[in-house]
């Protein structure tokens, strides 16, 4: 089955629920959430419906701290794309802003409490603004590959969902690849020294 725009914007959603903190509401969509993943190709699907396979198995205290652990413990997985080109930098504050009027040029407004750069919330913008997402999204492969990279090796269920995400996107060119062998090298840039936080005030907090 060929992989259709109608197809990534169905993904992406599904991959954005599953990239938020799990809860008692994420459960209940989960007959939801198959019904969605079975019209999906085999390369988007499996993935997908091996995780919420997992979801279903484990107890909701285990799926919320294991969430934690990997994700706010972890900077190595920070679901926050622009950390991965950026680190804790000025110039990720810029990159925030660059989210932000995307999301503004398409008439969305995100609460305070939200960072623009959260793969889950890029994902659902991406679900209903295709072109612009697909491009926020390409822009930070790198960091997006890293993750994903690592989260297999470490075993993480999380690994799936990536393996679907990076599904919806080209193949990785040369430069990418060149990119995420850097990024795993070096890792992000590091901070530096006397500057403000990384983030406008306005973007100081996390998404949870």
């Amino acid at each position: 089955m060929t992989i259709t725009d109608a197809h990534r914007a169905t993904a992406w959603q599904i991959q954005s629920l599953l990239m938020g903190y799990p809860d008692e509401a994420l459960l209940g969509r989960l007959p939801l959430l198959r019904a969605a993943t079975w019209t999906l190709p085999a390369p988007l699907a499996e993935p997908l419906t091996a995780f919420l396979d997992h979801l279903q198995a484990v107890p909701l205290s285990e799926l919320a701290a294991d969430y934690v652990a990997t994700f706010d413990h972890r900077r190595k997985f920070s679901p926050y794309l622009t950390y991965f080109a950026y680190g804790d930098t000025r110039k990720r504050g810029m990159a925030l802003l660059r989210f932000k009027h995307a999301y503004r040029a398409a008439g969305l407004e995100l609460d305070d409490g939200e960072l623009p750069d959260h793969l889950a919330v890029v994902l659902e913008f991406a679900a209903y603004h295709p072109v612009v997402g697909a491009r926020l999204l390409t822009e930070h492969r790198a960091g997006l590959e890293l993750m994903r990279l690592g989260l297999r090796e470490t075993g993480s269920p999380w690994a799936a969902v990536l393996e679907s995400v990076s599904a919806t996107l080209a193949p990785l060119g040369v430069r990418d690849a060149d990119a995420v062998a850097r990024l795993a090298a070096e890792g992000p840039p590091e901070e530096e020294v006397g500057l403000a936080p990384f983030a406008p005030p306005e973007y100081l907090g996390g998404r949870r």
